[in-house]
């Protein structure tokens, strides 16, 4: 991670740690940096619906204006909305505020090129140097030169088209219960789902600032397992407050995630013949039920850090065009560039169509392992040192030397929040859930 950028760009608590006068100087150093015309270079700028939107937004609008460049402003959008419209409208640069599924008080910063994919290391080191370091002068110009903000009109109805076209059926017949996490899909997501033809139950979907993810969404999705069996619908969708991700809810009330998400999609792209080099990308995460199911199906998994920027990475660099994460970032890169909820959505319902199944029966393709995963709170310049410390390391040669050949032990630092997340999976899972809060006990005892 760099100084500013975390693996999910520029997040902290907004108003103090990300404040104005950091955001600011964030839209006049990326405009500087990626702009690619010689006048008026435009930048796209979006944002979920966080109460802190609004003054960050200013704040942005401000920085690009400042250093002569055109702030297109297309208001509350998915962040994959606005990775694909700054292609659609040939913009130099699109940058989204979001601090995704954290809760209210977070705000962040995404930046996306001019080709709708996330920084480059090299790209998120300039900008931090120009902020940072004075690296590179700013020049205010004056006059004619001044930038000046666009309010982009219909680019909602540009992104909806754009998602439609990626299916070739109608969802007629099928009764969802969408959970928007009063977040940036509030309107999109009902309005596609619904002219595509399915009847729509939408909880979660009317936001004030402060409700953001609160207790809903993709990170909780209790309200909506009880929302599908109540109304009979035959499957729950639940995204996250930028709507990058995607936690489906069987007919049953059962939870679908990534993992298996990625199981059924890449399953069918097999099927079909559209799976290159019948590889997909998961990560450390990714269950072991997830590799045994793409084994039987003569699929190869290749694995990546926890993070889709990895993902994307490694399927640029191998030429793949299926990856994800157990948390429903799901990429198909086919389409977009970024993972996207609301695509993700999509092809699982064509599926449903084209198969006649139901979803619980497409998710039964994979054995879901249990796994456990516990957050240890530690003190934030400490989070680097739990693979240091001889008692930490003791522990965890202990449980895995107790689960050898029937789970595995991973420990990871969160890469934006003051965190050491713990995972164990296993068969049993009493005793996974007992040694992993064991671990995440002993890691804060020993990093605070």
């Amino acid at each position: 991670m760099g100084r500013l950028f975390g693996t999910d760009g520029v997040r902290g608590l907004a108003n103090e740690k990300l404040n104005c006068e950091l955001v600011y100087k964030l839209g006049q150093a990326s405009a500087r940096v990626l702009s690619l015309a010689q006048y008026k270079p435009r930048i796209l700028v979006g944002r979920d619906t966080r109460l802190s939107g609004d003054m960050l937004e200013a704040a942005l609008i401000a920085g690009i204006c400042s250093v002569g460049s055109e702030a297109r402003v297309v208001g509350v959008m998915p962040t994959p909305a606005v990775a694909y419209l700054a292609r659609h409208y040939k913009a130099d640069a699109g940058i989204v505020i979001s601090a995704s599924h954290n809760s209210m008080e977070y705000n962040g910063i995404k930046i996306f090129n001019n080709q709708g994919y996330k920084l480059s290391d090299e790209l998120e080191e300039k900008i931090e140097s120009i902020i940072l370091d004075g690296g590179e002068s700013i020049t205010y110009p004056t006059g004619i030169n001044v930038g000046r903000i666009v309010r982009v009109k219909n680019a909602s109805r540009h992104y909806e088209s754009f998602l439609k076209g990626t299916i070739d059926t109608t969802l007629e017949g099928l009764k969802l219960v969408v959970d928007c996490a009063n977040g940036s899909s509030y309107r999109i997501a009902p309005q596609i789902f619904s002219e595509l033809g399915a009847e729509v139950h939408t909880i979660y979907n009317d936001p004030d600032g402060i409700n953001i993810n609160n207790l809903c969404g993709s990170t909780y999705p209790d309200k909506l397992q009880d929302h599908v069996i109540e109304t009979g619908a035959d499957l729950g969708l639940a995204f996250d407050g930028d709507a990058d991700r995607l936690i489906a809810v069987d007919e049953n009330g059962e939870l679908v995630d990534g993992d298996q998400l990625l199981v059924i999609c890449g399953l069918d792209m097999k099927k079909r013949g559209l799976l290159k080099k019948d590889t997909v990308v998961g990560t450390v995460m990714s269950n072991m039920g997830f590799d045994e199911a793409f084994k039987k199906a003569g699929c190869k998994v290749v694995k990546t850090n926890v993070g889709d920027r990895f993902v994307l990475e490694k399927m640029l660099e191998e030429g793949y065009n299926l990856g994800g994460e157990q948390s429903g970032h799901i990429i198909f890169l086919d389409y977009n560039t970024t993972g996207d909820g609301i695509l993700t959505a999509l092809q699982l319902l064509s599926i449903l169509k084209r198969e006649r199944k139901s979803l619980s029966q497409l998710a039964s393709a994979m054995e879901k392992y249990p796994q456990v995963l516990i957050n240890a709170r530690v003190n934030e310049s400490r989070k680097g040192e739990f693979d240091k410390d001889p008692e930490i390391q003791k522990e965890i040669r202990t449980i895995e030397d107790r689960f050898k050949g029937r789970g595995r032990v991973l420990i990871r630092p969160s890469g934006t929040e003051p965190l050491i997340r713990v995972m164990i999976e296993g068969k049993d899972q009493a005793e996974i859930e007992e040694y992993a809060v064991g671990l995440a006990r002993l890691i804060e005892e020993r990093l605070n």
